[in-house]
């Protein structure tokens, strides 16, 4: 039996976050009878239980935020050793998502690798590079980057330059990588037509009459030149935007920058965590807007090219890497996207349906769960 820890998540069921819903479908769509899941959970109950066929147990830690993930990890590293000390035969691969266990490593790994347990670890999107975090802040999520790689013996990146950047940048230190892609899915949604209408009717939202944007509302992802082209541009549909705006200090600051409450086509409608609901938002988008620019995959990216017809995306190395021919690009330069948004309006019929059987296609062939569980499964046997 081969026993992989999951370590890094907030846990499953998974309820949002691109951790939790990798490993939501890790553990649901496992093949192979020789692997065992066991899944660390974030809960104050301490309770194990069964999910998905996996293992998964809960952990209380004693701070909220960024601290908490951190000694989150650490506790259940521990337990993980307690655990491999009773089991000595089992064949057993610790999986760490996320770079903040940091400096904290180098003490479990000494411990772990005397007991023959596997590291690995997903370094995930170059964290460290956040415009919210301060010069210090950056300085502590670099080293912590580098303690968490230099520390595995194996870097699963879900970016193809994600996996370059780490070879790259630690050079005979870093451990053997390779890239598994995150995933996404093409089914078509099932949200009930009056739960997709109230929604529309509670923020004056028609159907294929507004352009997209999901994610967190932080700078890196570029919001004001998005809200402040679309503004530019003569589209006269909405620009619907999905995201968490309660207490946000950048929200308050970009009110004033650029004025956008006086646009009536520009609507921030919060958050949405129902995920049938979303992806229907999602089909019935005339066009979906990306503007990451940290990270690797992107997973509303995938979900995007997944699910809508038209997909404006930021021209960097992780975007191209992942829309290749099947989505169209702006640059951050002056008139830049509203240009394409401009063009947008206009765009025949057939050449949406092109994109976007270009775009499903993309993710079926690349980015399938099925697919990207097996890969894993195919990891650990081999790792093991």
């Amino acid at each position: 039996m081969i026993d992989v820890f999951i370590v890094g998540s907030k846990g499953i069921p998974a309820q949002y976050g691109g951790f939790e819903t990798f490993v939501e479908n890790l553990t649901a769509r496992k093949n192979n009878p020789n692997i065992k899941y066991h899944v660390s959970c974030m809960n104050n109950d301490e309770k194990h239980f069964e999910y998905n066929g996996a293992d998964c147990f809960n952990v209380r830690v004693p701070f909220s935020g960024a601290k908490g993930r951190i000694a989150h990890v650490g506790i259940v590293l521990n337990e993980v050793k307690k655990w491999k000390q009773q089991n000595r035969d089992s064949k057993t691969i610790v999986y760490i998502l996320g770079c903040r266990i940091g400096p904290l490593l180098m003490y479990f790994a000494r411990q772990l690798k005397k007991l023959d347990v596997m590291i690995c670890c997903n370094p995930d999107g170059l964290e460290w590079k956040r415009s919210k975090w301060n010069a210090w802040q950056k300085r502590f999520l670099k080293y912590c980057e580098k303690c968490l790689v230099t520390n595995s013996q194996l870097a699963i990146c879900d970016s193809k330059n994600i996996e370059q950047y780490i070879n790259d940048e630690y050079g005979k230190k870093a451990p053997q990588t390779t890239f598994v892609a995150y995933g996404a899915d093409v089914s078509k949604s099932t949200c009930l037509e009056s739960v997709l209408n109230d929604w529309y009717s509670k923020f004056d939202i028609v159907k294929n009459e507004y352009y997209l944007i999901v994610g967190r509302f932080v700078p890196e992802n570029n919001y004001e030149t998005m809200i402040r082209e679309f503004m530019k541009s003569s589209s006269k549909k909405d620009l619907v935007i999905v995201t968490n705006v309660e207490k946000n200090k950048f929200y308050e600051e970009l009110k004033v920058s650029t004025e956008f409450y006086k646009d009536s086509r520009i609507k921030f409608v919060g958050t949405v965590y129902e995920q049938e609901l979303i992806k229907k938002i999602r089909e019935n988008a005339y066009a979906y807007i990306h503007g990451h620019e940290v990270g690797g995959t992107n997973p509303s990216l995938l979900e995007a090219l997944a699910s809508t017809k038209l997909n404006l995306l930021l021209d960097i190395g992780f975007n191209r890497e992942v829309g290749e021919e099947s989505a169209l690009y702006w640059s951050k330069e002056q008139g830049g996207l509203s240009s394409l948004i401009n063009s947008a309006e206009n765009f025949a019929c057939d050449y949406i349906d092109e994109l976007d059987v270009k775009s499903t296609n993309r993710i079926i062939e690349y980015y399938s769960w099925q697919s990207i569980c097996e890969q894993y499964e195919s990891i650990w046997l081999e790792q093991a």
